[in-house]
């Protein structure tokens, strides 16, 4: 026999996964609907239209895959590139090299701009680059998670427009926790995720992308055998299930059956939107604005040291040094999880171990979250022997709630 499930109580403050909202998770307890009834696919028009919103853009074409934030970074890569294609990848954290990775098993010529992880790139050093390699796509992330840095696109894109280059930008960690103008940016492509501002749980990406994307897209449309033996090109997109001109089929007039819709996912990301943009776009994200102020505040009063350049951090990651009295960084996370029921993250690469990450996202970007995070780390702090400011965290953050 097994036991019945039991989950623990958690207050989640990583940069993703993170609480999902209550009216997310009543949605997903919804009887389920075919995947082309008409109810279920009036579900997904509206679903479509909210996608734009936090993208800040008026492109016919945004949509949801079935898959993790991984899934629509490869789907935009793989829906672009062709063997040969140069792809150019800033990099300033860890997750440009995901980027790469797909484009290198995509069989581009890959070229690196590699910096440390301490800020993002001036955009004029990029525009260098990109004079320099000549690439048919410049694929990067606008926050990175590692490092909790943001990376200023406006003249990047612009720069890319000018010589018909396709400007591909990772917006996971940044869609809904803060300003995004996709259309003014002058991005081709752009990608999102569920687990992290939009309060959904893992399991879907989002996308939107534009008319000379589509273009490509149609170029290389296939129908798969078991629905056509007509349509044929030997230019298809390499993969079937993240085929993004099939997929823009299935989720356009079409309806082309390309798959099994996960219709409680769908449900989920409705409700997500729906909570996001009747709160207001812009009170959401005054709210994290606010929220990541109370949390450097409570962590400047605790006389901690941030890792990265502070003029550059993103609202929805705060990057914590570990001070070297605080002996193991991974047991103060232990004790925040078991004993206060709290999780933040560690990070990667050279900065494992050396910093915390506090994340500040969606549903989870609540004061009475950042009050609970403040105090249990300061609690965990002085248990372990740090020589830290005590007792003027949490006074910090309410001093600067009540202005």
């Amino acid at each position: 026999m097994f036991s019945e499930l039991t989950i623990p109580n958690r207050t989640i403050m990583t940069p993703g996964p993170v609480e999902a909202h209550p009216n997310v998770l009543r949605a997903m307890s919804s009887r389920i609907l075919g995947q082309f009834d008409p109810a279920f696919l009036t579900i997904m028009d509206e679903v479509k239209e909210m996608i734009k919103v936090p993208f800040g853009t008026k492109n016919e074409q945004a949509f949801a895959i079935d898959g993790t934030s991984r899934s629509g970074l490869e789907a935009a890569l793989i829906g672009l590139i062709e063997p040969g294609d140069k792809v150019l990848i800033p990099v300033y954290g860890r997750f440009a090299y995901l980027l790469g990775e797909i484009s290198e098993r995509a069989q581009a010529e890959v070229k690196y701009l590699e910096k440390d992880w301490s800020a993002p790139f001036e955009q004029s050093e990029i525009i260098q680059a990109i004079e320099e390699f000549q690439p048919k796509i410049v694929a990067m992330v606008h926050g990175e998670t590692a490092n909790g840095q943001m990376q200023g696109l406006d003249k990047i894109g612009a720069a890319c427009r000018e010589k018909d280059i396709f400007f591909v930008v990772d917006m996971v960690a940044t869609y809904g926790g803060v300003p995004i103008y996709v259309d003014d940016w002058k991005v081709d492509i752009a990608i999102a995720g569920t687990q992290k501002c939009v309060s959904v749980p893992s399991g879907m990406s989002l996308v939107t992308y534009n008319e000379r994307v589509e273009k490509i897209l149609t170029s290389r449309y296939q129908k798969e055998l078991g629905l056509s033996k007509d349509v044929r090109n030997q230019n298809h997109i390499s993969s079937n299930y993240l085929d993004l001109s099939q997929l823009q089929r299935y989720w356009n007039s079409e309806r082309i059956n390309h798959h099994t819709e996960a219709t409680t996912m769908i449900y989920a990301l409705h409700e997500g939107l729906r909570t996001m943009i009747n709160e207001g776009i812009e009170n959401v994200w005054a709210r994290h604005e606010l929220n990541d102020r109370a949390i450097i505040a409570g962590i400047k009063a605790m006389g901690l040291d941030f890792y990265g350049d502070m003029d550059t951090k993103m609202p929805t990651v705060t990057p914590i040094l570990i001070p070297e009295d605080a002996q193991d960084g991974e047991d103060i996370r232990k004790m925040l999880l078991n004993v206060f029921g709290i999780e933040i993250a560690s990070s990667f690469g050279d900065l494992k171990g050396k910093v915390w990450r506090i994340g500040n996202m969606g549903y989870s970007s609540r004061r009475e979250n950042v009050l609970q995070v403040l105090g249990a780390l300061e609690a965990a702090l002085i248990y372990y022997g740090a020589k830290i400011n005590k007792g003027e965290a949490v006074k910090a953050a309410l001093e600067l709630y009540s202005v």
